[in-house]
């Protein structure tokens, strides 16, 4: 059995190897960048005028000019034009570019304007006010965008400036969902008294589809030979596997040695937490990486969210957030073993406040409606205090 942190470890250094697409900019929020993005020009490219009013030579405020006659407009969007008179004004736009001549720029609420004449009302001015320059936010040339940054709505915009229409960021592996048990029934099934509805393998997809990651769903029952024949198949068309359930020590559980029979070789089985326990983790020969978890869901829906989904964006050379809460209340738990402690969160003067929400255990999944993450309790502890701040994951978005 490995400790939460060795298992974290062992899944980390076997990264997928990602492949590249290029798709619209516009469909890539959430997708991680494959390239660097370049500045094509200035940012940003001209002297922009940040406020509507009047553009004027400053060191003729300077010298004691305090009247303009008013020139022009310069409206945003139109080419630069040129204060032919040091000592007259341009009114300006936001989003102009500044005139030619000019350097300053008064808001209209500080001047007065009669008969094209330009009073200014204010008794303080600084040169460049109201101004953006050119180049001041990056230059032509200057790499915008690293790869490994999930692209989020301010990317997209940050690609639209510069041109980008089409974007090269990592694809999502060939990912199987496979449940495992004859007590599972389909979602449109009426179940016996002794069978439940699958539910497992649509809280992992469920979670994928939270990154845009899709999967295809594979049931198999108890059989050996049927495990056998079938994981041969799949795992010879994907290249990640995520397996739900059989991984434990009952007379049913075949999954650890099927997989070991079709060549994944086993990196860890068992981790020392709750809920979660009976976790496996291997690699084929072929690099395909393997998940197998445990059938309760709670431990599944964990594992997905501590494990796997840091594993996809490691291997994307992407960072995860790292988040801490503060847990709300005293609690205890006996067993020397990490706790993942469900938590539903809150915000309270500026910290995330964890409520526990510990449920019936980790066949409780009603209860996870009532959480929003889980939070890690170490295992060399019993009580833990009202105040102490945890490792927090997080499973609902926003």
């Amino acid at each position: 059995m490995v400790t939460v942190q060795e298992a974290t470890d062992i899944i980390l250094a076997n990264p997928g190897k990602p492949r590249v697409e290029t798709i619209p900019f516009h469909n890539s929020i959430g997708r991680v960048l494959a390239e660097k993005i370049m500045a094509d020009r200035d940012f940003p490219p001209f002297d922009r005028v940040t406020m509507d009013g009047i553009a004027i030579a400053f060191d003729e405020w300077k010298a004691g000019h305090r009247e303009f006659a008013v020139e022009d407009i310069q409206a945003a969007g139109s080419p630069q034009k040129s204060l032919r008179d040091v000592s007259n004004c341009i009114e300006v736009m936001t989003g102009a570019i500044l005139p030619e001549g000019t350097d300053t720029v008064i808001r209209y609420e500080d001047v007065n304007i009669q008969n094209d004449k330009a009073t200014v009302l204010v008794q303080k001015l600084e040169r460049g006010q109201f101004l953006h320059r050119q180049g001041n936010d990056a230059r032509q040339g200057s790499v915008l965008l690293e790869p490994g940054i999930a692209l989020s709505p301010a990317e997209i915009a940050l690609l639209a400036s510069v041109g980008k229409g089409e974007v090269k960021v990592y694809a999502f592996p060939k990912t199987a969902i496979i449940s495992s048990g004859d007590e599972l029934v389909g979602v449109n099934e009426e179940p016996e008294l002794y069978q439940i509805r699958r539910s497992n393998a649509y809280a992992i997809e469920g979670a994928m589809e939270q990154m845009k990651w899709e999967g295809r769903q594979y049931h198999l029952p108890d059989r050996k030979d049927f495990l056998l024949d079938s994981l041969r198949v799949i795992e010879a068309d994907h290249d990640v596997l995520i397996l739900s359930g059989g991984v434990s020590k009952g007379k049913f559980d075949f999954i650890p040695d099927v997989l070991e029979e079709i060549g994944v070789h086993r990196l860890f089985h068992e981790v020392s937490q709750r809920p979660g326990k009976p976790f496996w983790f291997g690699v084929s020969k072929k690099g395909k990486v393997v998940f197998a978890l445990p059938g309760n869901p709670v431990s599944t829906y964990m594992c997905f969210y501590r494990y796997i989904k840091p594993w996809l964006l490691n291997s994307f050379g992407a960072k995860p957030a790292s988040l801490e809460a503060i847990l709300a209340e005293d609690f205890s738990f006996t067993p020397e073993l990490t706790h993942f402690l469900q938590v539903a969160i809150k915000v309270e003067q500026g910290c995330l406040k964890a409520y526990p929400q510990p449920g019936s255990g980790s066949g409780d999944f009603a209860n996870l409606k009532h959480a929003d993450g889980f939070i890690e309790l170490p295992s060399n502890r019993q009580h833990f205090k009202a105040g102490e701040a945890f490792s927090y994951t997080p499973f609902r978005l926003g």
